[in-house]
């Protein structure tokens, strides 16, 4: 069980660039910041779910397109 998060939580820090330090500051806006990522994730599976694509591959390069 635990692969599987570190792998989704890999797969979402490399998406949003979260590697490094947020670019908020304070606690109420870095929540935001994970609040409105969290959001985009996963409406963007929704969608590609809904019209049959890879849940997996390519899901930077769609949110950059967007």
């Amino acid at each position: 069980m635990s692969w599987a998060i570190e792998n989704l939580n890999e797969q979402f820090k490399g998406i949003f660039d979260a590697h490094s330090q947020e670019p908020t500051k304070g606690l109420s806006s870095t929540q935001h910041f994970a609040l409105g990522a969290v959001l985009v994730y996963q409406l963007t599976l929704w969608y590609r779910h809904e019209h049959g694509l890879d849940l997996r591959v390519g899901l930077k390069p769609f949110l950059k397109a967007a």
